[in-house]
């Protein structure tokens, strides 16, 4: 199955172009004119890696990366005139994997897609970035928690912290750590939301969830993932 790209740009002609040229080069296409459609079609279609205009009406770029970082770890180019170092910098520190500045060739950022999708060892649909712990499977492309059959959507902050858990296994984990991973270091002492959270996940993976098998909680700590019983 070939890869799937997401293109966001608000200029309609460009984006009609990168669409074509894409298909042609058999990938599968998603395009967005606006930020905001780019976050929605990033959560329905699960892309392989966006390409992402910076200077945009409303929502700009930095701000789609921003969002799209809290709830994938989805390969993303920038494209954009702002060539400056700061700028570039400024793309880096916010999780991008690479930057292409306006005008480009079309076979060069052909060519990046390629090298990071390569690079990022992205598997095909189906096996690709499955996280099983235990008899509970995580899977990062479709934010959801798997049991066999059972399958457990999760909102992309849910998943994101259960990840974090999953990813610690067997590891207390403090809420301060949780917090500051999630939501950001300038909410560290918000330390309610982790358990809301918490709780919330529990009410869907857990078989009983009065009585949690999976998520322990650590007293006076934090939690610990374990694969339950």
């Amino acid at each position: 199955m070939p890869y799937k790209l997401l293109v966001v740009d608000d200029d309609p002609t460009l984006l009609l172009f990168l669409q074509e040229y894409f298909q042609n080069e058999s990938f599968q296409v998603v395009t967005a004119a606006n930020g905001a459609e780019a976050l929605r079609l990033a959560y329905q279609e699960h892309p392989d890696l966006v390409v992402l205009d910076v200077m945009m009406p409303g929502m700009d770029g930095w701000e789609v990366t921003r969002r799209l970082r809290e709830m994938s770890e989805v390969p993303i180019i920038l494209v954009t005139a702002k060539n400056s170092e700061a700028d570039k910098l400024h793309g880096f520190n916010l999780g991008i994997d690479d930057y292409v500045t306006k005008p480009f060739s079309f076979a060069e950022l052909s060519a990046r897609i390629q090298a990071i999708l390569n690079r990022t060892n992205v598997q095909s649909p189906g096996n690709r970035n499955l996280l099983p712990i235990g008899n509970l499977v995580l899977d990062m492309n479709k934010f959801e928690a798997r049991r066999g059959s059972q399958v457990f959507p999760l909102t992309p902050t849910e998943f994101r912290l259960l990840e974090a858990l999953a990813r610690r296994h067997g590891q207390a984990v403090s809420e301060a750590e949780l917090v500051s991973e999630i939501w950001g270091s300038d909410r560290q002492a918000d330390t309610a939301v982790v358990r809301r959270y918490i709780w919330l996940i529990r009410q869907k993976i857990e078989p009983d969830p009065a009585n949690p098998s999976l998520i322990l909680t650590v007293r006076g700590f934090g939690y610990r993932l374990e694969t339950g019983k």
